[in-house]
Parts: structure tokens; C-alpha cells; sequence
């Protein structure tokens, strides 16, 4: 049987680009192209193209030579555009926007992947197009295309001939997607195994454990939340943290109330039994440890609050005795919810907050 068309695509980074994204996407490519630990590029061809020969600056200071000077985009599957820091960078190059517009002209899907979404948004290439984004860029996101639908809780999203992926470990999925798509199960799959990757995740698939901060709006409760993420084993003070905001205990606690209806110190626990409950769910380690992770050094109080807050027991949780998932990204109505120490109901445990 005659081997299949070899697999091309055209790759553009942005200024400060995320390397980990960029790498992981190339070398699902590079492994799934080629047999045993070979590089050949046989099944699967890249080309890392930009207007001058000048090496491009990853977000960590890594510098990548361009491979190719721009081409035809028409001889191409699929043309990437990878983006990184989305604050303090300069924004994509008109050339990079123009490319991308010859690329539509001439039917060639356009993917982006990290803050590439952004590219291909501020390039008017997603009217009317579902955007995936991660969790750390949904409300960056929402701020800057009050109009387009966004998806902050999967790791790729595929539609039609716009594909958009959050970035990190995501992007070795999508790449392995579009291997399977094209090549076949048997290549796909091979990347993940050698990468000592999961199994491949598709467009179903949830991002892990989103931050309570993602879809809060106030600045001050974003950084009091998101500290509160940093220090979940080993819980801080809210003193502290009120001191890090530059505010008193009391005024903290009076914004908490005033936004979400509850005092920080509850939000905290729904922070640290969130967590425990998504290391139950996705991992295989003790009740025990995972209560000490969540900052609970007595495993029967984890246990009753654990209890309090899910309406099931830690083990229970383990076995997906009750519907739900704490990937989901949480809205500040729910906050109050979680707050509040009820159970999600059925109707809460399906819904999805873009």
C-alpha cells in the first residue's frame, strides 16, 4: 500500500513566543515523521518561516533561526502561528497578518496556537469562529473581542479551517490530532509514548484545574485568589496577603464580601478541597497525601470538609460516584456556591462558562 502525503506545515513565531508550545508542537511532528528515534522528516515536514534570516527571541530567551524565508502558502496542510507573552511584546508584524490573510485566500487552515489566537483574532481571521484560549488568557481574552465565542476549559478547539489551541502539553495533542488525521493512529500515537506524554487528548478533553481567579474581574481579589493558588499546601495567612495587597485585614475581608458574599478564609478552603478533589479525580495518590498537599495535616477534618463542600467523601470522589468536574472554569456566581459549602447540583456540574 502506497505510504500517504507527507504532512507540511508552515510555522510563524511571534516576538517572546512560548517555546515550550512551539517544541512540543515540532517535535510530536519530528517523532511521528520518522521510524525508532530517527529525525527524517518523511511523514512530516516543517518550516519555520519569517521576512529576514534574524533569529526570533522565545519568551525565555531562547533564540530560534528561521528555517525558511516566507512561501506559498498553498503548499502547505496547515500554516501555525504561535504567540507567546501577550503583555510588554511587540505585536505580530503586518507581514506575519498578511501571510496569514494569502493563507485564507488560498484555503490552507490557520492554527493558533497559544496567544496565536490572539494573532488570528486581531487579524479579522475568527468572525463567526469558536476561539480556544487557556485559562490564564480567558478574561485578557473576553476584554479584547467582547464579540467572539471563547472556550477556556479544552485544549484545542477545531473549527472548520480555524483550529485554536490553548498551549503547553496541549499542543503536543493537537499536533498528534492532526497526525491521526492525516497518517494514521500508529504514528500518532508513537510521540506521546516517547515524549512520556498521557494518552492523546482531542477536543473534548479538559484543561486541568483552571485557577477560581480565571473569571474574576477585580484586580485585588484576582491577586488574593491567585497567591492563594501558589500557596495551597502550606495555606498563608490572610494577613498576609491582605498585607501584600497593600490593604488591612478588615478591608480585605469587606471586598470579599462586598464581590463574592463570603470572607477569604472560606474561599481558601474551597481553593485548597478544590484542588484535593481534582488530584482524587486525576491521580493515584493517597487520601492522605493529597490532604496534606491541600494544606490539611489532619485527615479526618480534610475529610469532613471535603464532605461538606462536594456532598461526597473523598474515596466516593475518586470513583466518580456523582457527576461533575473541578476542570470547569468557575464563574463568580458559582463562587458563592462553592462558598457557601453546597453541593453542585446536576445542572451546575454540566455547565460550561463561556
Amino acid at each position: 500500500m502506497k505510504d500517504p502525503k507527507p504532512l507540511s506545515v508552515g510555522i510563524l513565531l511571534t516576538d517572546n513566543f512560548t517555546l515550550s508550545a512551539f517544541s512540543l508542537f515540532v517535535d510530536t511532528l519530528r517523532l511521528a515523521a520518522d521510524e525508532s528515534d530517527f529525525s527524517r522528516p518523511i511523514h512530516c515536514r516543517w518550516t519555520i518561516m519569517a521576512e529576514a534570516a534574524a533569529p526570533i527571541r522565545a519568551s525565555c530567551g531562547v533564540q530560534i533561526v528561521p528555517t525558511s524565508e516566507p512561501v506559498e502558502p498553498g503548499q502547505f496542510d496547515y500554516v501555525v502561528v504561535v504567540g507567546g507573552v501577550l503583555h510588554n511584546s511587540k505585536p505580530a508584524s503586518s507581514w506575519i497578518h498578511a501571510y496569514l490573510h494569502r493563507a485564507a485566500e488560498a484555503r490552507v487552515p490557520l492554527i493558533g496556537i497559544c496567544t496565536g489566537s490572539f494573532v488570528l483574532c486581531r487579524a479579522g481571521l475568527m468572525e463567526g469562529r469558536r476561539v480556544c484560549v487557556s485559562w490564564l488568557h480567558y478574561q485578557d481574552f473576553r476584554r479584547e473581542f467582547p464579540d467572539h465565542a471563547v472556550i477556556g476549559d479544552r485544549f484545542f478547539e477545531i473549527d472548520g479551517d480555524r483550529i485554536t489551541c490553548a498551549g503547553g502539553a496541549g499542543a503536543a495533542d493537537l499536533a498528534a490530532s492532526l497526525v491521526e488525521r492525516h497518517l494514521g493512529s500508529r504514528l500518532a500515537q508513537k510521540p506521546h509514548q516517547v515524549l512520556l506524554l498521557t494518552q492523546m487528548r482531542g477536543t473534548e478533553a479538559v484543561q486541568p484545574h483552571p485557577p477560581m481567579a480565571h473569571d474574576v474581574t477585580d484586580d485585588r481579589i484576582r491577586r488574593a485568589l491567585l497567591m492563594m493558588e501558589q500557596n495551597l499546601a502550606n495555606p498563608l495567612p490572610i494577613a498576609a496577603i491582605a498585607h501584600k495587597l497593600g490593604l488591612s485585614t478588615r478591608q480585605l475581608e469587606r471586598l470579599f464580601d462586598a464581590t463574592l458574599g463570603h470572607r477569604p478564609s472560606n474561599l481558601y478552603r474551597v481553593l485548597r478541597l478544590r484542588y484535593a478533589r481534582w488530584l482524587l479525580e486525576n491521580t493515584s495518590r493517597s487520601v492522605t497525601d493529597i490532604a496534606l498537599d491541600a494544606g490539611f495535616s489532619d485527615c479526618a477534618h480534610f475529610s469532613r470538609q471535603f464532605k461538606s463542600l462536594h456532598g461526597l467523601s473523598p474515596s466516593h470522589a475518586r470513583l466518580g460516584l456523582q457527576p461533575g468536574s473541578s476542570g470547569t472554569p468557575i464563574a463568580p456566581s458559582m463562587l458563592k456556591v462553592l462558598a457557601a459549602g453546597e453541593a453542585p447540583t446536576a445542572e451546575w456540574a454540566g455547565a460550561r462558562t463561556y
